[in-house]
């Protein structure tokens, strides 16, 4: 097989550009990692008016006409972080920084965070004193947010729910600068490598690590599948809530990752090293090398 890459840098138009380019050199399946999930749409059109199979990767795309959605389990990624946060900030003031409007991701997440928090702002036990949706999950409007909420409850916040680690990297910023670093639990998704480090120096406290490999893996097998024309048997339907309809869809398992488990989980798995993990951490601060 050959295998083309195109990377649209956050720019939907050069996205939808790429896409016209790859169905003008007959391609036999389109893989999409979309960055506008609504304006993607128009883009799956396109391929099945040529007969292309398109699979939807890692987001979403509101199209019912997908041949497959492949990505960690969105939901539950959601559901863990609030979990998370409930059960080690179970009173005080919380605020809610969610992804991208435009990313279904983002809009399944919220949505499964606050079906967790409700209870707890039911009872009064917590209160949702900001939220809001980042442009482009950009880390800079998640500091600048951040901190007017800061300003705005005199420093009083108890959780910061961050719906990746990008983003959590710019509330730890906000943070820094009231000198609140370690003293506020900081969820993230992604387990990038700066935020595994932040984990280890106890800035963050929590990530959703997401296996890419695997990821990767059973999307290359989905798609020569469908260039062959075979059936994929291990899909199951998935329910778009923006479209109201199902799709297939496979969905892998993600892990909460703390200060706890970094040995267990994404060291073990030499997802990064743990020098790199621990690089910013005393020697004798470190847990033993296994």
């Amino acid at each position: 097989m050959e295998c083309v890459i195109t990377v649209a840098d956050n720019k939907a138009d050069k996205q939808a550009n790429d896409v016209d380019n790859l169905l003008t050199q007959g391609v036999d399946v389109l893989v999409i990692a979309p960055h506008d999930a609504t304006q993607a749409a128009s883009m799956v059109d396109k391929a099945k008016a040529q007969g292309v199979p398109v699979i939807s990767y890692d987001r979403l795309i509101n199209s019912d006409k997908l041949d497959l959605y492949i990505s960690h389990q969105v939901p539950i990624i959601g559901r863990k972080m609030a979990e998370y946060a409930l059960k080690n900030v179970p009173e005080g003031n919380y605020v809610m920084v969610y992804g991208a409007s435009t990313d279904n991701n983002a809009v399944i997440m919220k949505k499964e965070q606050l079906a967790i928090l409700q209870p707890a702002v039911d009872s009064g036990k917590i209160k949702i004193v900001g939220e809001q949706f980042i442009t482009d999950w950009k880390p800079e409007l998640a500091l600048n947010f951040v901190e007017n909420a800061l300003t705005q409850n005199r420093d009083d916040i108890k959780a910061v729910v961050v719906s990746n680690d990008g983003m959590a990297g710019g509330v730890i910023s906000a943070l820094d600068k009231k000198g609140l670093t370690g003293k506020v639990l900081v969820t993230g998704q992604d387990a990038q490598k700066d935020a595994l480090q932040r984990i280890a120096e106890g800035k963050q406290t929590m990530t959703v690590y997401k296996p890419i490999v695997p990821l990767a893996n059973a999307a290359v097998d989905a798609a020569i599948k469908l260039a062959k024309k075979q059936p994929l048997s291990d899909a199951t339907p998935f329910k778009n809530e923006t479209l109201g309809k199902e799709i297939p869809a496979i969905l892998l398992e993600v892990q909460v990752v703390d200060k706890d488990n970094l040995l267990t989980t994404v060291i073990k798995d030499r997802y990064v090293s743990y020098d790199d993990v621990y690089a910013n951490v005393p020697t004798d601060k470190r847990p033993p090398k296994p």
